[in-house]
Parts: C-alpha cells; structure tokens; sequence
C-alpha cells in the first residue's frame, strides 16, 4: 500500500492527539526522516513515502505515542541558532533560556564594553547558555560546571560540535568555581517544587532528568543557596543572571538583595510577560 508524505503525517498526527500528545512532533520527525525543510516539507506533501522512510518515520512516531520528546529521539535541539546534542541526561533547552543569554550579553556589553571578561555558567547541563555566550562573545573566558559527568560529556561535545572553547568543571553547583573571581555569572537552575509535578507534562517529568527539574523548599533552594554563596566569587563589578519560575521573582530578588544590600536586583519578564529572569548588578 502506498502513502503519500501528508497521509503518513495525519494518520500519526491522530494518534498523537488522541493520546493528548503534541500532534506538532509528526511534522518534526517526517522532515527529520525526509532531510527537507519546511518548505521542501510543504512542497512535497503529496509525494508518495518510499518504503524504507515510512519504517523509519513509523519508528519515530511508536517513541513519540510512549511520550518521550521529539528533541531525545533526533538528538538534538537548537538553542540561540546554534545546534546541540541531546539526550536524557541533560535537559532539552528552551526558548525561554535564550532569553536569559540575549539579556546577559546586552549586559555584558554595557558593563564591560569590548574588555575580556570571566564568566560562568553553573548546572551547565547540555552546555547551551555557555557556549551561546561564548559564540556571541568570543573575547570571554567561559567556564561552565556541573554535577553530572555524563551532563559535562554532553556539554563538551557541544563545545566541540560548535568551535567553542570552554572550560568544563565538575562539582556541586558553584563549588568548583570558588579559587577564582568572576565577571558574570549565570545560571539556569533547577527550580520546580516537586508539588508541581502533578500539573507538568509526562513528557517532561518521565524523560528529563529530574535532578535539573525539581529543587526543595519549593524549589527555591539553589537561589537562596547561590544568593548565600556568591559574593566572595564576584569582582567589585559584576553581574548575577538566573533564569526563574514565572511566580519565583519576589522571592528571588529577596534572596538577593539581602546578600547584595547595594546592588540592583531587576525581575525581567520573557517575551510572554512572565517573570522569567533575574538580575543582579554589582558596581
């Protein structure tokens, strides 16, 4: 039997949305499978699927109905225009992160001007904010850290795949970062209460990993341990950049502005107007 590209794509779009799935993802794992992009994607909806992709896209689909997301089964995802492996022990990036990079390099900028600067990223995980900053600033020294050695692989793999030179640390959040002072630090944290796991997607609680997912004290806990711990890491002129919880930002900037009585501590929203970001400027 025969079956042009659109008919494959609808007939697993169905089973996606029937399982209150992402029917979306069909689209993603046919042009994975075909090589097209989306234009080629739409100018070819009526030619036939020649047999050997409709397994392969067929064996996409059987992972996409068990709820594992698109980005585990291609391997990778892109972040800042830049592509990046992934896999289950890193966290998928998302635009939201972007977000957090594009208002740390406008910072870094008018902070710092041209000068070469020191940054870290800590709980790197798949390396995205680390080497995004260091691709759109290439003058700075980028080191970024994590717990997980399997994470750091990843990340190191990232830095390879996209010519960026950086320096991988493993250890506890911001411990491998004390013996030296920093310019910038920025962290994407894990920050969900594990109450919250009632209301999120199966296909981000059962396939990411949850340690870069859910935090005590209602997921507050890395602020207010890194709030705590950073100033005698930080030159006197400085900035902390943390990506937040939407309903995290009061909070948040509390944390801070105890630990930095004279610095600036500014909630920024995301492109959604949630509060999706915070920073915190030393001068």
């Amino acid at each position: 039997m025969t079956e042009s590209i659109w008919e494959s794509v609808k007939r697993a779009q169905d089973l996606l949305d029937a399982r209150g799935l992402d029917a979306n993802t069909a689209e993603l794992a046919m042009r994975a499978v075909t090589g097209k992009s989306r234009s080629d994607y739409l100018a070819s909806l009526r030619e036939e699927l020649p047999h050997e992709l409709r397994s392969q896209f067929s064996g996409y689909i059987t992972e996409l109905l068990t709820g594992k997301p698109i980005q585990y089964i291609l391997g990778e995802e892109s972040f800042y225009g830049y592509s990046f492996e992934v896999n289950e022990h890193v966290l998928i990036p998302r635009p939201e992160t972007e977000e957090l990079v594009y208002h740390a390099l406008e910072r870094a900028n008018k902070l710092f001007g041209n000068r070469p600067i020191e940054m870290a990223d800590i709980g790197t995980g798949s390396g995205a904010i680390a080497v995004a900053f260091k691709k759109e600033r290439p003058s700075a020294n980028v080191t970024a850290t994590d717990f997980s050695e399997e994470a750091l692989k990843v990340a190191a793999r990232n830095a390879e795949r996209n010519d960026a030179v950086i320096t991988f640390l493993q250890g506890d959040m911001e411990e491998p970062l004390t013996p030296q002072k920093w310019d910038i630090i920025l962290s994407n944290p894990p920050y969900i209460a594990e109450q919250e796991k009632k209301e999120m997607s199966a296909t981000v609680y059962g396939f990411e990993p949850a340690s870069a997912l859910f935090a005590e004290e209602e997921g507050l806990y890395f602020y207010r341990r890194l709030a705590a711990r950073l100033s005698p890491m930080l030159n006197k002129q400085a900035f902390i950049g943390f990506e937040i919880g939407y309903l995290q930002g009061e909070k948040v900037q509390q944390f801070l502005q105890e630990a930095f009585p004279q610095a600036k501590v500014e909630i920024v929203q995301d492109i959604n107007k949630k509060d999706r970001m915070i920073f915190c400027e030393i001068t």
